[in-house]
């Protein structure tokens, strides 16, 4: 393996190759097994360079990940912000290459503060929690980028039983943990460490099966059945005046169409008024669903205040319950706010786009309440957040995520967050009802499994049920926090190892 461990852009290339498997490994191709592969060839490619060497290899690995991860980016700024190819590439490259500095940021601090001179143990478990650390700043860092976690590749393996425990991160751990020591070639060559190393791997592989066995949570009462409106309107149309009456009339037909049922959902901003001007539609919809037995949850602008003074929120409200209500709390940057506004609005029309001054919620809310139980309410992108999502999830007894992926147009990002919103279930032992305006619209059980979905791009309904589920899982007890002890004191041993030498 020298050509790879040396230093020299072979190596460069084989990491930036490695970045896109890694892709690879994710919905909506789940090659799994590519994620190891990646992993291997980044940590082998950093055993024995330093410096701008290994800045530069680990950031053509982020390149080459987030070029095919994110490329769906270039969809939303061209698309539907009116760029000219040529822009929206320039833009969707600095995007990639500003990523992509993160994993450089990992290489250099590997090389240079963490891998140990020696011993195969302590380097393989101090890049698996650098490895994490990594990704936790990423989803913290300018308000965050959770995107494209390595856990998510193993939503359909035996690996996915530890994500009750730890989450997304504890399953991204024993992954890489697993892909470290696997390419070690000196672990296996002698064989008390190659016995140590299999026992090892059998411990993180058959301990996520034993794990996938085990029920954390409990049902709570009587399924609720449940209709999902996938009114699939246009993006280019949503915030279209003359539109609005169609829009309206779409969802009000296809509700009324659906018989009676505990819950209809609308996406996000389905209701594409404000609230205020929007209250004898959604009231008088409310009302007659309400003689059916059935409760409509939608999304809509919710506005608060007057003149200088009024706020805009992105919300999703019960429908006829004032007060039921929650605003989102995570925004995504130039499509709900506009970073630095003062300087980029009215520069180009993405920076300009429909409804893009969204104010953010409180960060504490408590779930909507429902037929006599408790929703944790995400929107769009919150759901990609584990701590974020946990702490509402621990309030409930289900859990609702609605969004507006049109952004995405075809490409691959709907079935990306689809995949996470299956995370979040498995996470929290809880079914999610994810209603989205043209798709992935779902419902998924408590382990993740899709139980119900309808086609993309097709304005359709999806009719089923879901089981409302009590009890906590240790991750929704405890969060990251066990994982964050383990990852400091893991650290600061390779830090001190390292020094000692």
């Amino acid at each position: 393996m020298d050509w790879l461990r040396n230093p020299g852009w072979p190596g460069h290339v084989v990491a930036l190759l490695a970045g896109a498997l890694s892709t690879l490994s994710l919905n909506p191709f789940n090659l799994w097994p590519l994620g190891l592969v990646s992993v291997a060839l980044l940590y082998q490619g950093l055993k024995q360079v330093s410096g701008g060497q290994a800045v530069l290899r680990g950031w053509a690995w982020g390149v080459g990940l987030f070029a095919t991860g994110v490329s769906w980016v270039y969809v939303s700024i061209h698309v539907h912000g009116y760029a000219p190819p040529a822009l929206a590439g320039l833009l969707t490259a600095l995007f990639v290459c500003g990523l992509a500095l993160i994993p450089a940021l990992m290489a250099w601090v590997w090389s240079r503060w963490l891998r140990p001179a020696s011993g195969i143990w302590l380097a393989c478990f101090g890049f698996s929690l650098l490895w994490i650390a990594t990704e936790m700043f990423r989803g913290w860092f300018l308000t965050g980028f959770p995107w494209l976690y390595h856990g998510y590749a193993h939503t359909d393996t035996w690996l996915a039983g530890w994500a009750p425990v730890g989450g997304v991160w504890l399953v991204g751990l024993l992954s890489v943990l697993s892909a470290c020591l696997l390419s070690e070639t000196r672990l296996w060559t002698k064989p008390r460490q190659a016995m140590l190393g299999g026992i090892s791997l059998l411990a993180i592989w058959l301990g996520g099966w034993l794990l996938n066995a085990v029920e954390w949570t409990s049902p709570a009462g009587k399924p609720l059945s449940v209709a999902l409106i996938q009114a699939d309107i246009a993006q280019s149309r949503k915030w279209d005046p003359a539109h609005i009456d169609h829009t309206l009339a779409t969802y009000r037909d296809m509700s009324y169409a659906q018989g009676p049922v505990d819950l209809i959902v609308w996406p996000e901003t389905a209701v594409p008024v404000l609230q205020s001007q929007a209250l004898p539609f959604v009231q008088g919809m409310a009302r007659n669903l309400a003689e059916r037995g059935t409760t409509l949850i939608t999304g809509i602008p919710v506005d608060q205040g007057q003149g200088d003074e009024m706020r805009i929120y992105n919300g999703i409200s019960i429908a006829g319950d004032e007060g039921n209500q929650y605003l989102k709390h995570k925004l995504v940057p130039f499509g709900e706010y506009v970073p630095l506004e003062q300087w980029l609005r009215g520069v180009i029309a993405f920076f300009d786009l429909p409804m893009s001054s969204f104010s953010r919620g409180p960060a504490k809310q408590a779930p909507l309440s429902a037929m006599g139980y408790e929703l944790a309410p995400f929107i769009c992108y919150e759901a990609v957040y584990p701590d974020f999502s946990a702490r509402l999830a621990a309030q409930s007894q289900l859990l609702i995520s609605i969004s507006n992926d049109s952004w995405f147009g075809r490409s691959i990002g709907p079935l990306q967050h689809l995949q996470m919103a299956r995370m979040r279930s498995i996470e929290s032992g809880r079914w999610m009802i994810r209603g989205t305006n043209n798709g992935v619209t779902a419902l998924i059980d408590h382990q993740g499994k899709l139980r119900e979905q309808i086609p993309q791009f097709a304005a359709l309904a999806l009719k089923g049920e879901v089981q409302p589920r009590e009890g906590q899982t240790p991750f929704l007890r405890w969060k990251s926090w066990p994982l964050g002890v383990l990852m400091v004191g893991g650290l600061l041993l390779c830090l001190l190892r390292r020094r000692a030498v």
